[in-house]
This record gives C-alpha cells, structure tokens and sequence, in this order.
C-alpha cells in the first residue's frame, strides 16, 4: 500500500485558519518521489460495457482502469490518486438507474466505484451539475473522500474576497512521504479544482440565480497564494479544462495553458476536451514540451475520457529551503488497451473483479431498465452519415420533440406559427472511436436504444425565432466544415476543431449548405473576418422561401438554448418554454405511440452540388453493413484509418 494512503487525514478548507503542527523538517537535499494518478471525464463507464449496444468493451471503463491504479501503485511508496470531474453523468447507469425517480435507494454507483478505490480527493466537471444542486450536494455527501471546487460560487461577491464557494475551494491532504532512505516525513499537499466557467450557462435551468462561476487563471492566481500560506508543501490543480492555444482570455474554457503559467503551481491534472496529454497532437504548441510532459514547465497529464487511460505524474522532490521542491517530472498517459503506437506497449488492462462484483447490483439493474421494450423501427437508425446528409438517428429525435411541443403548449401556441424542431447527432465518431456510432438494426427498439439515440439528460425547451434567426443558427450548424475548393483532389470535409455534436438539422425546413464560402463563424461562435455571403441556401419552408421576418416556434433542448457550442444564448422574450422534461423521456414515448416507426425519405437537407470537386471524412467501419446507403450517395471506400475509422470519398 502507499506510504501516502491514510484515509480521511485531510483539512478541509473554506475561510477557517489551518491547524499548523508543529513539524521537525528533514534534512536540507533530502529527495523522495511521488507519484499523482488521474481519472477523468470517465462519465460513468464503470464497468467495461456499453448499454447502448449492449455489450462487453475492451478499450475503457474504470474497473479496468482500476488494475491499471493497483499497477501504479504497487511501482512506488508515495502515491495520490484524484479524480478530475464529469464522473457523475454520462451512461444509463447514471443517468437512468442512479436517479431516485427510477427507484434506486442505495449509495450512488459512482460514489461506491470510487470509496472501493480510495481516491483521495476529487474536483467537479461541468456534467456534475446536470442534475441540479441538491442531487449534486446529496451524492458527494456519500463520499469517503474530500470534494473541492475554487470558482463554483454560490455567493458571487463584489469582491472575491467575498465569494462564497458551493464546495471548500480547496482541501490540504496530510501525508507522511517516504524518502529514499525509507525515512518517513510529514507532507501537505494543496488541492484545489477549477471548472470551466461556461457550465453556468449550459445548465442555466438548474443553475441560474444559484451558481455563478469565476474564470479558471483569475481563480487560481487569488487561490493558490492561499494554499500555500495555509502551509502547503505542493499545490496540485484539477483543472477541468483542455489545452488550448487560443490566446487567453478571462472567463476561458480551455484554460489549462494560461494556468499552467500561474505562480505556486507544481502539478496540474488536466481533462474535459477528453483528450491525451502527453501526445503528439499537441507538438510544436508553444509552451509543450511532451518529453518531459509540460505546459509551461508545469508537470501535466490528461487522462482521456471514459475511462480510457490513466494519467501518471512522477515528481522528484528535494527538501530545501524549509520544504519540498519538485526538481524535474515525467508525465505519461497509460491506456487501458495499448496498441503498437504506443511508446511503452503493455498487457491490456483486465477488469479489477472485486471492483466488479461491488458494481454488479447497479449492473444488473441498468440492465433490466434498459431492456425495457419501446416499439419496433421499419428501417435502421444509424449516426454514421450523420454528418453529410438525411441521418434517420436525427430525425427520430427532432420529431418526439416537436410532437411534445404540440402535447404540453397545446392551446398556448399561435395556430399560425409552424413548429420546427432541432437537434444534433450525438454520437459521430471523432475522440470516441471508430464505434462511437448510433447503430440500432430495425425490428424491436429498447430503451438501450432511445438511450444511444440521445445520451445527455438535456431537457426540452421551446424558442420563438424568426427567419434571420434560423439562418444564423443554420451559419453556425455548418461551422463543422471545412472550405472546399472545385477540384478534383480528396479535400478533408471536416474542421477538426469543431465537434461533431455542434451541427444542428433543423427538421420542418429544406436548405443546402454551401461548402465553396467560409464559414461566417469559428469554433467558438466568434464571427469570422473573411466575409461572404454564407453557406446556407435555398432556405424553405414547405416549399416557400423562408423571409428574415418570417416566424417559426422550434424545440430545441437546454444546452443550445443558452449557448452551448458555437451558437448564441437565445434572448428571453425568445423562450416560450424551458422545463425539466428529459428529452429522452420524450424520444421514449414517441417510439411507443409511434410504432412501427418509419422515418421521411425526403431530405431536410444537403450540401449545394460543384461537380467535379470531392471530399473525403472519416466514419465507423459499421456503415459497411449498409450498402444501399454507401451506394446512394456514391460514396468510395478508402479502407481504414490507422485509428481504426473508415475513409470514404464523396463527390460533392
């Protein structure tokens, strides 16, 4: 066991005075080492299974990644172990079976998975808060473990010396550090978590008037000088936040880079972009060096997400000047399923059963819960072709929306105003994997299924918005495409620096998109300098072009509605209405009165024609099993990519 692991010896802090023992320091150049580990943006995938598809996986969940924390451990004396938020939310272990309204009495899965693991302290990510405060403060209650997070507010003063923090900004863990020698010595290390600062507006329904957020570097330079007066040794940051190269600003959502910057810092555990860090996509970014594993000379490490690896950093410390110092580091990103690429390839990780076994109660009953039949489907619903034309996963999801809107304004809505519905295709691939796909065969529809279909518990909301309106929200949808150019050669369709899940289909209307002009707008929503006349085209609506003053009642779900993406907050006076019905509630009971089910042949919409020109993206190899699909849009098979998607080219 760790020389560090002795549970519950931590001081949890908000604005008290620290208990300061009195300590006989080691010697001057004493040296030991610590390890930190890192979880991340494991979303609930405890065990290594997807309900959705209803099978075993081989390459994430934390009960593998449980064997590789007791490897890690077993290799050093001094070894911490943290969790860096978005843990409560992500699977229908969490989102369905976890939820008291479904009958589960026990302790939360989550909470059970990591009191078995010890972790000695946890931060909060944006998805903790999916569910509303009070559920949030009753799941943490159950942990064995301190929970901090240092610019979640729930009193936002004028001053921040006068914010009130929902969680202690920051926890000191009391340790003793075994030195090279075998010596024991007293350690304090200083904890604190940072979420980005947009999570306020993409839970504004549950969030509003309760949470407000300070940006991640302002909070981190006023906090980190009181941890260390408060007597820390070493200062460790979970930074919920990727790494970005943009140029910093106040309240940025990536910020790890302008943190790393920050006075007092020794270690920082980055995450939710779930990305790998150290890796070579981050070469040549100012202020990387990933030999070593640093942004700006501070250790890093970013776990991935869903359990997929476990983050490693290695400090060497040295006593001097009356406390420890970090001397130099190594960081490293250690996969569940190591492949020929990887630096160190090793045995994949087996699932830890006894972690298993704990788990097998929740198990069991999210899969009794998800197997629930629905309906039955007269085609297949699939995300594959999500991103180039008609996908039926979409349209599924944009009709429960709009049938629910007729269902709860009923009376409410101007009989004149037509109801249009919008909605993303969630799972399209990029950071999760080649079978990261929506894929449900036709004949019966489990609740499994409606759970792939929408895995996020957004809630419904329904906008008024005019013409101008939808075209602008439409100039954003195809900020997920490159510029293409009328040539023949294989031209990449895709911005990579735009998720998938940003492109909305707004179903009610007919429109092409026009890949010959730039985008009006960047990843971030920020209009672009380049000008033109835009991409979208032939906007209509039942056959009639749509007029800026043209106006239109659309369901839409929470996280869009108050600006999640590259799109723009809606205003008040836009909002008929903004609830806590789950839209999965909603996909559920459409299947059921809808059954069979049988989706439009009828385009909503498609990129305008330049003969002559191609493109080439990136899908699942499971379109391979629809060859009437691949045939109708004339796509040709480029074979696989060496991250296991298959490549298609398309002419547009």
């Amino acid at each position: 066991m760790s020389g560090l692991h002795h549970r519950k010896q931590y001081v949890v802090t908000l604005n008290d005075p620290i208990d300061r023992e009195v300590r006989v320091p080691p010697p001057e150049g004493k040296c030991a080492e610590l390890r930190i580990l890192e979880t991340t943006d494991v979303h609930a995938n405890l065990l290594a299974y997807d309900y959705h598809a209803d099978r075993e996986v081989q390459t994430y969940g934390l009960t593998r990644i449980a064997t590789l924390i007791h490897r890690a451990r077993r290799e050093r004396d001094n070894v911490l172990l943290f969790d860096n938020g978005d843990y409560l939310q992500g699977t229908p272990l969490s989102d369905l079976t976890a939820q008291p309204a479904n009958g589960w009495e026990a302790e939360h899965p989550v909470i059970t998975a990591m009191n078995a693991l010890r972790y000695d302290a946890a931060g909060l990510g944006n998805h903790e808060f999916n569910f509303g405060l009070p559920r949030l403060l009753e799941v943490i209650s159950q942990a064995d473990f301190p929970v901090t997070c240092a610019n979640a507010l729930t009193h936002l003063g004028v001053t921040p010396d006068q914010d009130v923090s929902l969680m202690p900004p920051y926890v000191l863990l009391k340790r003793m550090l075994v030195d090279q020698s075998g010596a024991s010595h007293p350690l304090t290390i200083g904890v604190l978590s940072l979420v980005p600062p947009q999570t306020a507006v993409w839970d504004q329904f549950h969030l509003a008037d309760r949470l407000w957020l300070r940006g991640i570097e302002e909070t981190a330079r006023r906090v980190i000088p009181q941890i260390r007066a408060a007597g820390a040794d070493l200062v460790i940051a979970l930074a919920h936040a990727g790494i970005d190269s943009s140029p910093a600003t106040a309240m940025m959502e990536n910020a790890a880079l302008p943190l790393a910057q920050v006075p007092g810092l020794d270690a920082m555990l980055a995450g939710h972009s779930h990305q790998v860090f150290p890796n070579q996509q981050f070469e040549n970014m100012p202020g990387v060096d990933l030999e070593s594993g640093t942004l700006h000379g501070t250790p890093t490490v970013m776990a991935g997400f869903r359990g997929s690896h476990l983050g490693v950093i290695d400090l060497s410390l040295q006593f001097f000047d009356g406390r420890w110092r970090v001397t130099s580091s190594h960081s490293e990103a250690r996969p569940v399923q190591p492949t020929q690429a990887d630096a160190c390839p090793a045995c994949p990780a087996c699932e830890d059963t006894s972690l298993s076994q704990k788990l097998a109660p929740a198990h069991r009953a999210t899969m009794q819960l998800t197997q629930q039949p629905l309906g039955r489907s007269e085609t297949p619903l699939h995300s594959y072709l999500a991103l180039i034309g008609q996908s039926n996963s979409v349209q599924i999801v944009t009709r429960a929306q709009a049938a629910a809107v007729r269902d709860l304004l009923g009376d409410r809505l101007d009989p004149d105003l037509p109801v249009l519905s919008a909605s993303a295709s969630f799972k399209v691939g990029e950071r999760g994997g080649p079978n990261y796909y929506s894929d449900v065969p036709a004949g019966p529809v489990f609740l499994r299924h409606a759970a792939d279909l929408y895995p996020f518990p957004n809630t419904l909301c329904v906008l008024q918005a005019d013409g101008a309106q939808l075209r602008d929200w439409l100039e954003r949808a195809a900020t997920v495409f490159n510029t293409i150019h009328c040539e023949p050669n294989d031209q990449p369709l895709r911005n990579a620096d735009v998720p998938g899940h940003a492109f909305d289909v707004i179903d009610g209307l007919t429109y092409q998109i026009d890949l010959s002009q730039p985008a009006r707008y960047d990843a971030n929503g920020n209009a672009n300098t380049t000008g033109g006349p835009g991409r979208i085209r032939a906007l209509c609506h039942r056959g009639q072009p749509v007029r800026d003053a043209d106006r239109f009642v659309i369901a839409t779900n929470n996280y869009r509605v108050f600006g999640g993406g590259p799109y723009k907050a809606a205003s008040p006076d836009q909002i008929l209405f903004a609830g806590n019905v789950p839209i999965i509630d909603l996909i559920a009971d459409h299947i059921r009165t809808s059954s069979p089910m049988s989706v439009a042949t009828a385009p909503i919409w498609q990129f305008a024609p330049h003969p002559g020109a191609r493109v080439v993206f990136d899908t699942g190899p499971g379109l391979r099993a629809y060859g009437g699909d691949i045939a109708a849009r004339s796509l040709f098979d480029l074979g696989d990519t060496d991250a296991g998607f298959a490549r298609f080219s398309m002419p547009l």
